[in-house]
């Protein structure tokens, strides 16, 4: 059997009480034995982390997403820094910058909040992972600021252009394919999938969002990971046997599993 590790997931939300141990069910059935689960404020942080405790095969994240992180205070980094003490927390994340929505917390304050938990991660020396929605110029000249600040890290849910790749790639990030790229007219995404060297490439659903073809309208999970190995041995032309491997082995080196 394949053995994949879905790199970015939210399984710990209520979406998945009525059906969780089903859920388990498939994906030790469909080879998903390794799985990220991401914090996005300190409640969910803690929550993630208790998820992974109770569930083999899972690591976790823990930080402040920019869309959560209003209530942030200094303070605490010193509560993530002690939460990041647990063998099961392998990253800081999710952290990064976030334009989309206009009621998301000012974007100097985002900028504050991700430098200070890149900072984190550096003293730490722990990867973290990265969100990112229309913000790439912002997020690279922070990356760029910090460069040499970091001990790797995660381009999640990867949708910008080649060019952009590039820049993160230079940097030292894996990118990390979701659905979307499985998605008919995602061809600067697909572009993207073929270029970026095989060692620097993950795969995750960020369940329960952005379902992959040919599952798309319906609750995502982690073992849709396969539709999105499946669509990057098409478009590289390699074996899914061979993708599934390459992924899942960057995904323990980035995680350190």
């Amino acid at each position: 059997m394949n053995e994949f590790f879905d790199s970015h997931c939210h399984i710990d939300e209520a979406r998945f009480d009525e059906d969780r141990d089903a859920l388990h069910q498939r994906m030790a059935e469909a080879g998903v034995t390794r799985y990220a689960v991401i914090g996005t404020d300190l409640p969910s942080s803690r929550h993630a982390m208790a998820y992974a405790a109770a569930h083999p095969g899972a690591v976790c994240a823990v930080g402040y997403h920019p869309s959560d992180c209003a209530p942030y205070r200094e303070e605490d980094l010193q509560t993530l820094a002690e939460m990041a003490k647990d063998p099961l927390v392998r990253a800081i994340g999710e952290i990064g910058l976030d334009y989309h929505w206009e009621e998301n917390p000012p974007r100097d304050w985002q900028k504050k909040v991700c430098e200070d938990q890149i900072e984190l991660a550096w003293r730490l020396g722990m990867p973290a992972a990265f969100h990112v929605r229309d913000a790439h110029a912002d997020m690279l000249e922070l990356l760029k600021k910090h460069k040499g600040h970091l001990s790797g890290g995660i381009m999640h849910c990867f949708s910008g252009s080649w060019e952009l790749a590039e820049e993160y790639l230079k940097l030292g990030y894996a990118i990390s394919f979701a659905g979307p790229v499985t998605f008919r007219n995602a061809r600067k995404l697909q572009e993207v999938a073929v270029k970026t060297p095989l060692d620097r490439i993950l795969i995750e659903t960020d369940s329960p969002y952005m379902a992959p073809e040919p599952m798309r309208g319906r609750r995502n999970e982690p073992t849709f990971v396969r539709h999105i190995c499946a669509r990057i041995a098409e478009l590289r032309g390699l074996s899914y046997e061979e993708t599934a491997a390459a992924t899942t082995a960057n995904a323990r080196a980035v995680y350190r599993v």
